[in-house]
């Protein structure tokens, strides 16, 4: 997982625009269920968190690193991922996408991804799961808006075509995800055709 700035940013840029396209062919669909009791509306605006945190973020540096990895920050911050908050926080995202959800998250990412641009990565940032060097925190960015914006084209019927500097990262993230879990095993069986997963597998 240790892209080149440069790589990343571009993982994350590609996602970011994999996510505006899919949200495009959401039409007046937004009432359509989406992931668990999200409908596609909550779930867009779940997924517009992933571009608004960095902007967020960026604007509460840290005075340390605390969190040295994204792997680490995924680990840290299961607990929090799991609570029922989050579920509350994705729908109020997806109302304040307010009447064109479509181009509310363009205007985000207009935003945010010039934001990206102008970094060096070395920014400390404060996250959930406390201080991060934003090249590291970057890619727990990218891994959610390919996630996501697979659930939404899932729920849409559309290709889960992921880029694939974004799928390599995201991948990545899911590797090391699994092996410091102790779920390489039955992903690899699976990844290779052997046998499918446990109903409920993750690596989260």
């Amino acid at each position: 997982m240790d892209l080149g700035w440069n790589d990343s940013r571009r993982a994350f840029a590609d996602a970011a625009h994999w996510f505006l396209r899919t949200a495009a062919l959401v039409g007046e669909r937004w009432e359509l269920p989406g992931l668990g009791e999200w409908d596609v509306r909550a779930l867009t605006g779940h997924t517009s968190r992933s571009l608004l945190t960095v902007e967020m973020y960026l604007a509460r540096p840290a005075a340390a690193v605390e969190v040295a990895s994204a792997g680490d920050y995924f680990r840290l911050t299961r607990t929090a991922a799991a609570d029922a908050a989050v579920a509350a926080r994705g729908r109020d995202a997806g109302a304040a996408l307010g009447a064109d959800p479509a181009a509310a998250v363009a205007e985000i990412a207009g935003r945010v991804l010039p934001l990206v641009d102008s970094r060096t990565g070395t920014e400390l940032v404060t996250t959930i799961g406390g201080g991060m060097r934003l090249a590291d925190y970057l890619p727990t960015r990218t891994f959610e808006l390919v996630v996501h914006t697979a659930d939404l084209a899932t729920a849409l019927g559309a290709p889960l075509d992921v880029p694939p500097t974004a799928a390599a990262q995201a991948l990545a993230m899911v590797a090391d995800l699994a092996v410091s879990g102790g779920l390489a095993g039955p992903l690899l069986l699976a990844a290779t055709g052997r046998t499918g997963l446990p109903a409920g597998f993750s690596v989260l």
